[in-house]
């Protein structure tokens, strides 16, 4: 699929679009999407789904506007639709204060359902930062993100790359949660 035509972001704004990207399933249909188009029998195959429930997804999907159809052809008599992705990224709204973050959520139940023999590499650092590092930590983190997004080829295997950055909850605002 040309990737000119395509929107770098796509910002998820309406309800529809949250429920849409909430689902573990919608998600990972959409993981299938974003290097190359598919049909229903292709995603359900690649997702483990019945085909009907495939369909009902990407459906959901389309109507919140997050893939789209860009190809169409005749097999048999029956029109066969492509799916990809509507943007190449897609940004989700800051959940707010106590809100779940989906994509963190979703990212996490990946890692949990890969091959445990595969290769990977999960760590976690507790900093002290200034907030010009934090900040330029930020910036240099989305950047090698995309560098590397960039050097993506379709007939390699798939790779996850899930970064947080964040300052935690104090010690106050943690103990008085736990009250």
């Amino acid at each position: 699929m040309p990737t000119d035509d395509v929107p770098e972001t796509l910002h998820v704004t309406t309800d529809e679009q949250l429920r849409a990207v909430s689902s573990l399933t919608r998600h990972r249909i959409m993981a299938v999407l974003r290097f190359e188009p598919a049909t229903i029998t292709q995603i359900a195959e690649r997702v483990g789904l019945a085909k009907g429930s495939s369909s009902y997804h990407v459906r959901l999907l389309e109507r919140a506007g997050l893939v789209k159809v860009v190809r169409t052809r005749k097999v048999r008599g029956v029109t066969e639709r492509y799916y990809a992705m509507a943007a190449r990224s897609i940004e989700l709204p800051d959940p707010g204060e106590g809100g779940p973050d989906v994509l963190m959520r979703h990212a996490v139940a990946d890692l949990e359902a890969a091959p445990a023999d595969a290769e990977r590499h999960v760590r976690m650092a507790h900093l002290r930062l200034t907030e010009e590092q934090f900040a330029e930590l930020g910036a240099r983190l989305q950047a090698l993100a995309d560098e590397y997004r960039e050097l993506s080829d379709p007939s390699l295997p798939d790779a996850s790359l899930v970064f947080a950055l964040f300052h935690p909850a104090s010690r106050a605002q943690a103990e008085g949660e736990a009250k």
